[in-house]
C-alpha cells in the first residue's frame, strides 16, 4: 500500500503508471466515500490514460450524493463546489461569485469552519436564504437539518455537536425574478441578496453607480440593474 495525497510527485505518479505498464493492478482506494471527489487522486488517473490503460470506476458511497438525495432541495440540477477557501475574504469572494446561481449547490466543509462558513453565507445569501446542514452521512450521528440560513447558522452556533464531523452544506436555488422593466430591459438572476445591497447603496449613490457596484460583485449586467432600479423606485 502507497500513499497517494496532494503532496506526492510526479515520480509517486510514474512509478505506479510504471506497474499498470508491466502488467500488474493498482487500486486507488479512498479512506472515505467515492475516490477522486475532492481528492488528487485524478492526476493519477490522466496519467493511467496517457499511458493507454484502462481506468475501471467502482460506484460506492457518496456524501455529496447521498446528501442531495436527501436534502428536499431541487436535484434536477445542481453543482458540486467542493471546499470553499479556507480564509474568509477569499470565501466571500466565491459565494458572491455564486449568489445568483440558478441550480442547488452543495459544499464540502471542515468541522472547524462550519461556523464561520455559515457567517459568511450569510452576510452574503442573506438570513431566507434556504439550505440544508447533511453531517456524518451513514454514521451513528447522522443529522439532516433543512432551514433558512439565518435559523441554521443559529442552531449550529447553539449546539456544538453539530459542528463535529464530516459536513455537507446545501444551498437552494437563487429566487430568479423575470420580466420586462418600464425600460424594456430584462431583469436577469436578482436574488435577495443583490436586492438588498442594490437597494442600500441607493440610498447613498446615484442610480448608475449603485447598479454598477452590485453588478461588479454579483456578476449581472449594470444596465438591467439600474432599470430594475428604477421601477423598485417607482422612477
Amino acid at each position: 500500500m502507497l500513499a497517494y495525497h496532494e503532496h506526492v510527485d510526479e515520480r509517486a505518479t510514474q512509478s505506479l503508471v510504471d506497474k499498470l505498464l508491466a502488467g500488474q493492478s493498482v487500486a486507488l482506494i479512498s479512506d472515505a466515500g467515492t475516490p477522486l471527489v475532492s481528492d488528487p487522486g485524478y492526476r493519477l488517473v490522466r496519467a493511467a490514460q496517457d499511458a493507454q490503460c484502462q481506468v475501471i470506476p467502482l460506484p460506492g458511497a457518496c456524501a455529496a450524493i447521498a446528501a442531495l438525495s436527501a436534502s428536499g432541495l431541487p436535484t434536477d440540477r445542481f453543482t458540486f463546489e467542493g471546499f470553499l477557501p479556507a480564509k474568509s475574504t477569499a470565501r466571500l469572494q466565491r459565494l458572491r461569485a455564486l449568489a445568483t446561481r440558478s441550480e442547488t449547490l452543495v459544499f464540502y466543509e471542515a468541522p472547524h469552519r462550519i461556523v464561520d462558513c455559515l457567517a459568511d453565507m450569510v452576510a452574503v445569501m442573506g438570513v431566507e436564504r434556504e439550505a440544508v446542514l447533511a453531517r456524518e452521512i451513514s454514521k451513528s450521528f447522522e443529522t439532516i437539518h433543512r432551514a433558512p440560513l439565518g435559523d441554521l447558522h443559529r442552531w449550529v452556533v447553539s449546539d456544538a455537536n453539530q459542528q463535529r464531523g464530516e459536513q455537507v452544506l446545501m444551498l437552494a436555488p437563487a429566487h430568479v425574478r423575470r420580466g420586462a422593466s418600464k425600460s424594456g430591459a430584462t431583469e436577469e438572476a436578482i436574488d435577495a441578496a443583490a436586492d438588498t445591497l442594490l437597494m442600500r447603496l441607493a440610498q447613498v449613490l446615484p442610480p448608475r453607480k449603485a447598479a454598477a457596484i452590485v453588478a461588479e460583485t454579483f456578476g449581472l449586467k449594470a444596465r438591467d440593474l439600474y432599470a430594475y432600479l428604477l421601477d423598485r423606485r417607482g422612477d
